[in-house]
């Protein structure tokens, strides 16, 4: 599979064109963001431990009946991937009350929700990707139909599902998470980007240590070591 030109690119990841017009190659990045990119950093190995970890993780969802866009890991930092058009909805999934939840509705950091929370911001970095609900999907013509919607909903909590229970079993609390999902060229609609440490809030089950993106955005350092403890539960009893 060639690798053409650069298509894309965002705060984790490049995208490049093959010589399939079908497929693409997307590289992940050692870059580090915090605050819609208003701080910056740089971690030698994160994009290679997030390849890691989001390839297993995609492998878990397909076993459990999840169509993904992942065809393939090529090396440390590159997937083959079906291409797909992104639908502009980041659809965020919570377990446990922190972060921007808290700050909004004054909800005590670390509080377990009574059910699993989800949430659909707006993909727009020049907006600060603003939180938005069903309706503001619909007149911003997002989505072809409410029936979408639901469907993005239903996938966000199925996600959960599995996820959570695969965590739990390696002593890890899924705080909360941000997925993607694309339409492909037949009009499935399939999880797309990544699901790793930079899109997720991982926290000890026993110490409430944060493992993830928060340790760079809090300044708690580790970064890298944090990753690869993630990665080292989920190859745990596999």
């Amino acid at each position: 599979m060639e690798k053409r030109e650069l298509i894309y690119e965002g705060k984790g990841k490049k995208l490049f064109k093959t010589d399939d017009e079908n497929r693409l190659i997307a590289v992940f990045k050692d870059d580090l963001t915090a605050f819609n990119a208003e701080k910056r950093g740089n971690e030698d190995g994160k994009g290679a431990l997030n390849c890691k970890i989001s390839n297993q993780l995609f492998r878990l969802l397909e076993e459990n009946g999840i169509q993904t866009h992942l065809i393939k890991t090529l090396n440390d930092t590159e997937q083959l991937i079906k291409k797909v058009n992104i639908i502009p909805i980041e659809v965020v999934v919570r377990n446990i009350a922190t972060g921007s939840l808290s700050k909004r509705l004054g909800i005590k950091d670390g509080t377990v929700l009574p059910f699993t929370l989800v949430e659909f911001y707006y993909k727009d970095d020049s907006l600060g990707d603003p939180l938005i609900n069903d309706e503001h999907c619909l007149l911003l013509d997002l989505v072809k139909s409410e029936s979408d919607l639901e469907e993005l909903k239903r996938l966000g909590r199925e996600i959960n599902s599995i996820l959570k229970s695969f965590f739990a079993e390696r002593e890890l609390k899924l705080v909360d998470f941000k997925v993607e999902f694309g339409v492909d060229k037949d009009g499935n609609i399939l999880l797309s980007d990544e699901i790793s440490p930079d899109s997720c809030r991982f926290w000890d089950a026993t110490t409430n240590e944060k493992l993830d993106k928060d340790r760079f955005r809090q300044g708690l350092g580790n970064v890298k070591v944090a990753y690869e403890e993630v990665l080292k539960r989920i190859l745990t009893h596999k």
